[in-house]
């Protein structure tokens, strides 16, 4: 298991890392944005799961809606993959790129030609 992937965190302490109240954070599970790993019916957060987070954190300030989260989170067919494929990420901005969610300052892209991203499998796949 990747040390980003071990659940640390509970939902306690990452509220009071994102500024938001532990409620706020379930709201965001029953819409489907994120998805908490859970011990003993408890909810537990991975580094992954926190930059998560923290990416819808500032898609809410940015004045999105939850619905229209969801709606662009589906933009990200890596969202819930434990690594990114290298095809989807540039640090430059691109024909079709978006910020990434995992890396503040760099940009998931899709090739233009689709050719550099043939094989990684992701592109293919439905959000």
């Amino acid at each position: 298991m990747n040390k980003n992937e071990i659940p640390l965190y509970p939902i306690s302490s990452v509220a009071e890392l994102l500024e938001v109240h532990p409620e706020t954070i379930r709201i965001w599970e029953k819409h489907g944005i994120i998805k908490p790993q859970r011990k003993g019916g408890k909810r537990f957060y991975t580094e992954t799961d926190l930059k998560r987070l923290i990416f819808i954190k500032k898609l809410l300030d940015d004045h999105l809606n939850l619905p229209a989260i969801r709606h662009y989170l589906k933009l990200y067919p890596c969202w819930y993959m434990q690594d990114c494929p290298r095809c989807m990420r540039s640090s430059k901005y691109g024909i079709c790129s978006k910020p990434c969610w995992k890396e503040e300052g760099t940009f998931c892209q899709v090739s233009a030609d689709q050719n550099s991203c043939a094989n990684c499998g992701i592109c293919s796949q439905k959000p």
